[in-house]
């Protein structure tokens, strides 16, 4: 039996903890023990205990209720907690997740205990250093004894940075093993799917039908607090819903909301805020998510993850960044990059408008990922 240590702390975390987790209590509960530990990094209930009760999560068995704050303050809160709990455990595998600032204060505070780090995700890359991910997982890759990537482009990447493919055992950090092994979410979203159809009723509450709203999504700093990009991306939802007289919904953190007010020109708030065809809705859970991207006609986003949801249930996507960490859907044909850019959001929608029978190659595994890698730390 080894003891791992799970450090979740934003949502996308607590949603790709849901397998391994699933994958621990159905075949491997003889063989390891988990013991989780929520950072708090998300601490709005909406934003996180939810997604424990609906997505049947172990509660965590600890929480370092961190909150919100500066890169450096909330990271530095974190390592602190994370090493004392460390300390206690003892574990024999940390596993993190992603590239969030809980991912690297795990990856920290393991690797000067001498803890192997196992990163799920491993390999992705924007290529952009100003992306604060960007740093906390190129950081957290080069302290790793175990990387899994979900496609063999992340895996190339690691290549290229100088892992090598062929390493022997015993593993650690200055002889790391890398996988491709498929995503996490890609089994989540498949197990998923079908309990979303049952159990939601978020289409009928908000007056939806399949295959005749676009899905919105803008959570990135850089989008919500720079109101040039912030105005140029609510212009080309306005102008997309009125022309095709198509709904738009839009769920939004609460944060998000606020800054409506705040940065958009009072022109443009009013027309929003007034439009039949824009709906702005809470946070959704998870299943409601995937309710809406099973049924929506295209989807927008500046998330990493639902970039990918998109792609999971074949839906072409518009990606409001200038640069995406899952070039293969790009590459694919099934995503277009056009960034905070209104006329390159417009002319991304009339492309896809005009499409039919995009492609969607197998890329994200075979829905067995997390499984995969709970064998691959039992033989570390």
């Amino acid at each position: 039996m080894i003891k791992i240590l799970t450090i979740i702390g934003a949502r996308p975390q607590i949603i790709k903890a849901a397998a391994l987790s699933r994958a621990i209590k159905n075949s491997f509960a003889d063989k390891i023990k988990e013991v989780i530990v929520h950072t708090g990094q998300h601490y709005d209930d909406n934003m996180s205990e939810v997604f424990f009760d609906e997505l049947d999560i172990p509660r965590p068995n600890y929480n370092l209720n961190v909150g919100s704050g500066t890169h450096g303050k909330q990271t530095a809160f974190m390592i602190e907690g994370i090493e004392e709990i460390l300390m206690k455990e003892k574990p024999d595998r940390i596993v993190l997740y992603g590239d969030t600032n809980s991912t690297l204060a795990g990856a920290v505070a393991a690797s000067k205990l001498l803890i192997p780090v196992v990163h799920i995700e491993a390999g992705l890359r924007s290529f952009n250093k100003a992306m604060p991910e960007e740093i906390n997982r190129i950081l957290c890759d080069h302290i790793s004894t175990l990387l899994f990537s979900p496609t063999k482009t992340g895996y190339d990447n690691l290549v290229k940075e100088g892992f090598r493919e062929n390493n022997t055992a015993p593993y650690s950090a200055d002889n790391p093993k890398i996988f491709h092994c498929g995503d996490v979410m890609f089994d989540n979203s498949l197990y998923f799917s079908e309990v979303a159809e049952k159990t939601t009723d978020i289409l009928e509450k908000n007056g939806l039908e399949k295959d005749q709203f676009i899905l919105a999504t803008v959570h990135r700093n850089n989008n919500t607090d720079e109101p040039v990009r912030l105005n140029s991306l609510f212009r080309a939802l306005y102008t997309i819903a009125n022309e095709n007289n198509c709904k738009v919904v839009l769920p939004l953190h609460p944060r998000t909301a606020k800054l409506l007010s705040k940065n958009l020109s009072s022109e443009l708030y009013s027309n929003i805020k007034t439009s039949s065809l824009i709906k702005i809705i809470s946070p959704v859970s998870f299943l409601e998510m995937i309710a809406l991207e099973k049924n929506a006609s295209l989807i927008m986003t500046d998330s990493g993850g639902v970039q990918k949801e998109a792609y999971f249930f074949r839906k072409p996507c518009i990606i409001l960044r200038a640069e995406t960490e899952w070039v293969e859907l790009v590459e694919c044909g099934s995503a277009k990059i056009a960034d905070a850019d209104e006329k390159k959001i417009i002319e991304a929608f009339e492309y896809f408008k005009e499409r039919k029978g995009l492609e969607f190659p197998h890329i994200f595994g075979d829905g067995k990922a997390a499984e995969f890698i709970c064998s691959q730390m039992l033989a570390l």
